[in-house]
């Protein structure tokens, strides 16, 4: 399939691949047909590549929403999102919508994906962040023109979605790694193990990401290298992480931290890609 360089991510997401495709592409395999990304967020690898078949999943139902909207029903989405207003009370009204729970589950899905777009153009640092009871807690980012209409890469997207074979699922990951057949390339892409007590951010989904989580996900890429299946992981390169994935090639790259209220502590860190093969 003829690659479209309109397609690309849609929603800014903690931990986004977008600034790290350089130094990513290089370390996959050869020759990638089916693909899979079980904790997909942005996207941003998987929009690089188009694979012909993609196994898309991520623990956050409203993103999965948001993609197959995108998928079956991209122009009712388009009118949906130019309805919204970049202004502060528009943004908090439409941000409470999942505070009353009847009310939110009556929403089309149509609706609910314009919501979380529109969140995430125009909240502060793009920051896709939910409390405890699951409700999105950013606020308002004062941007003075985001680009909450993006109709070009939302078709383009859309086009890309149709053309190929993908299975979008929101389930554990462990699920979606378990029955992948032979020949599947995985990224692996999870919530990051932590550099420090102050630094750890859980919030895109209500569940949270502990390292009681982390070991299980290395004992499924064990399974993986068990099953021939190849996979590359992205993590933080904590002396954690770094011990868990001892017996895999370790690669360590730098990579920009944009998600810090004091912007003079944003800065590069240290990441690992973790592979099973050469």
């Amino acid at each position: 399939m003829k690659k479209n360089k309109l397609v690309a991510p849609v929603l800014k997401w903690v931990g986004g691949k977008r600034q790290l495709l350089d130094v990513l592409i290089p370390l996959l395999p050869k020759n990638i047909t089916t693909y899979c990304e079980p904790f997909v967020g942005g996207g941003a690898l998987l929009f690089a590549l188009q694979p012909d078949t993609a196994y898309v999943n991520d623990i956050n139902a409203d993103l999965i929403n948001v993609y197959k909207v995108i998928k079956d029903d991209v122009e009712s989405l388009i009118k949906a999102l130019q309805e919204f207003k970049n202004d502060a009370d528009c943004f908090y009204a439409v941000r409470d919508w999942d505070r009353d729970k009847t009310k939110y589950s009556a929403l089309s899905d149509v609706q609910k994906a314009a919501r979380i777009l529109y969140l995430n153009k125009t909240c502060y640092n793009g920051l896709f962040r939910v409390n405890s009871a699951g409700e999105f807690n950013s606020p308002f980012g004062n941007y003075r023109n985001p680009n909450i209409v993006n109709a070009p890469v939302l078709r383009a997207v859309s086009s890309y979605f149709n053309k190929a074979t993908i299975y979008l699922t929101s389930v554990d990951y462990a699920e979606v790694l378990k029955s992948l057949p032979k020949g599947t390339f995985v990224y692996l892409d999870p919530p990051y193990d932590p550099v420090s007590d102050t630094s750890c951010f859980t919030g895109y989904s209500k569940g949270g990401f502990t390292r009681d989580d982390q070991i299980r996900l290395r004992k499924c890429c064990d399974d993986l290298d068990r099953r021939g299946i190849k996979f590359m992981l992205s993590n933080s390169a904590t002396d954690f992480i770094k011990e868990q994935y001892s017996a895999y090639n370790i690669t360590i790259v730098r990579a920009k931290r944009a998600v810090n209220s004091v912007s003079a502590k944003r800065g590069e860190v240290d990441e690992v890609v973790v592979r099973n093969y050469e």
